[in-house]
């Protein structure tokens, strides 16, 4: 079995800020699902959405771990690129 890595260890419990993607929502775009950042609770669209803006939040930000909402089933390390 594969060890975890450091990043799943380091998420906080946080509250997602929104209930969609914000960004989203400004610019009149539709998204596909949505994925909260489990160090500021930052709520944005997921790759498969025009706007991809979870992954724009952690290139901007460098919050690691974003986990799928709303039914928390997976989670995904940006840095490592894996799956929890």
């Amino acid at each position: 079995m594969t060890e975890l890595c450091e990043h799943f260890a380091q998420e906080k419990n946080v509250e997602p800020t929104t209930k969609g993607c914000k960004e989203c929502e400004e610019e009149h775009l539709p998204w596909v699902a949505i994925r909260m950042c489990l160090t500021c609770g930052h709520v944005g669209c997921c790759d498969s959405s025009y706007g991809r803006h979870a992954t724009k939040h952690f290139e901007e930000s460098g919050h690691p771990v974003m986990i799928a909402v709303p039914d928390k089933s997976w989670k995904w390390c940006y840095v490592h690129k894996e799956y929890y």
